[in-house]
């Protein structure tokens, strides 16, 4: 049978809700959105990944560029000197000069000032001394008639005390407050003392070469709370050093003359002793150099052997240096030792230097117009002559820049090859 299509049929739809069709247009819209959206965070993203590796790449740039500048500067040896700028002293060759606190301090047998890194004098005071000595911390120097009986406290803005010794004066040191320590002797005894800036005992301990021996070196603790005191005995032929440590605070009420660390040395002169920082001390005999640990009660931490005969000692906060003599070849060997007691530096050179100092991690040595600088790393930075005879040297900020203090005045300089 077959069936006709009716032509009167018609399919009918569903009319929309319009309410549904407003939810239906705003999902498109949003989902239209949220792929806009996604598509700027993609490309944000993008762009900041782009933007970090440039800075990255940049960065590794400017490193390596300065890695590169520092090599060529550093690894190589100079030999000459170009002057850029010059500050006329009167009568410069008749002073000593010490670097002092991003300046210079200038004294004679008249009197002492004080000169900034220009040249210009921010204050003078005139005395008599006739053998006048200094020693400089970086926040105060004490200068002292060695054989005399004078002694004045110094900072960066003037002098702060003037000390009256009963006694001549033999070695003195000062600690960043100004707290003094003095040995003093005589032809028959001598004493050891520690002054505050106005000139009052703080401490006195008489000694003999019969008791606890006779005061070699003496210094003080950045607080001036801490004393060392290096001394030598003799008995029988033999000889024996002793390093006591005195505690003026607390700690050291306690015991008997504020005396809180004791060590003997057999056959060994201990001649000299430092404070490297609060924590560290040093103490160098002729054979030996001797690490010492502790703020409050020093202790013996390491003992280094020094099979070389011992020329000269120099020191800052971060290294101790020796210069050494050779045995069996010409010269010498600069070595340096770090605070913790390692072993940093050796480098053999040739040449007499009267003067040797540390400066970060450069060692400047010098005698008349010769002048030798090796750096922490063993590299000899320079070695050559100045236009003068060096008075002081030291260096300043900037490449190769130096300020040396010659009878022309100060001179600012710069190593070139």
């Amino acid at each position: 049978m077959i069936r006709r299509r009716r032509k009167n049929l018609h399919v009918v739809r569903e009319q929309e809700d319009p309410t549904d069709k407003i939810v239906r247009e705003i999902l498109e819209e949003l989902n239209s959105e949220d792929g806009m959206q996604q598509s700027q965070e993609e490309q944000k993203r993008k762009k900041k990944k782009t933007a970090r590796r440039r800075v990255t790449a940049g960065i590794l740039a400017v490193l390596v560029a300065a890695v590169g500048v520092y090599l060529l500067v550093n690894l190589q040896t100079y030999s000459r000197v170009r002057v850029s700028e010059v500050y006329e002293n009167d009568g410069a060759a008749n002073n000593s000069y010490r670097e002092f606190s991003g300046g210079l301090i200038k004294y004679s047998r008249d009197g002492i000032s004080y000169l900034d890194s220009k040249g210009r004098e921010r204050w003078n005071q005139s005395y008599q001394i006739k053998n006048p000595s200094i020693e400089t911390g970086r926040e105060s120097a004490v200068l002292a008639d060695k054989g005399g009986n004078d002694i004045l406290v110094i900072q960066r803005d003037g002098v702060k005390g003037e000390i009256q010794t009963s006694m001549p004066v033999e070695k003195v040191c000062v600690s960043e407050q100004g707290i003094v320590g003095a040995i003093l002797k005589s032809d028959t005894a001598a004493e050891v003392l520690c002054y505050d800036t106005a000139g009052n005992i703080l401490v006195e301990h008489k000694t003999s070469s019969a008791g606890i021996g006779y005061p070699m070196d003496i210094a003080l603790s950045e607080d001036g709370e801490v004393m060392q005191v290096l001394y030598v005995y003799t008995q029988e032929g033999e000889l024996t050093s002793r390093v006591i440590y005195y505690n003026f605070g607390e700690r050291g009420a306690k015991e008997t003359d504020n005396q809180v660390s004791y060590q003997e040395y057999k056959d060994t002169l201990m001649a000299t002793g430092f404070f490297l920082n609060r924590s560290t001390s040093v103490a160098v005999g002729d054979d030996c150099l001797v690490i010492y640990r502790g703020e409050e009660t020093p202790e013996e931490a390491q003992q280094i052997a020094i099979d070389k005969e011992i020329k000269s000692v120099f020191y800052n906060e971060r290294y101790v240096g020796l210069i050494l003599k050779n045995e069996g070849k010409e010269g010498y060997e600069l070595r340096l030792y770090s605070a913790g007691g390692k072993q940093v530096m050796s480098q053999d050179f040739t040449g007499e230097y009267s003067n040797v100092k540390l400066c970060g991690g450069q060692v400047i040595m010098y005698d008349g117009k010769k002048c030798s600088i090796f750096m922490r790393s063993g590299i000899q930075k320079f070695t050559g002559e100045m236009r003068n005879n060096i008075l002081e040297i030291f260096p300043i900020a900037g490449v190769n820049k130096y300020i040396v203090m010659s009878a022309n005045g100060m001179e600012k300089i710069r190593l070139v090859k």
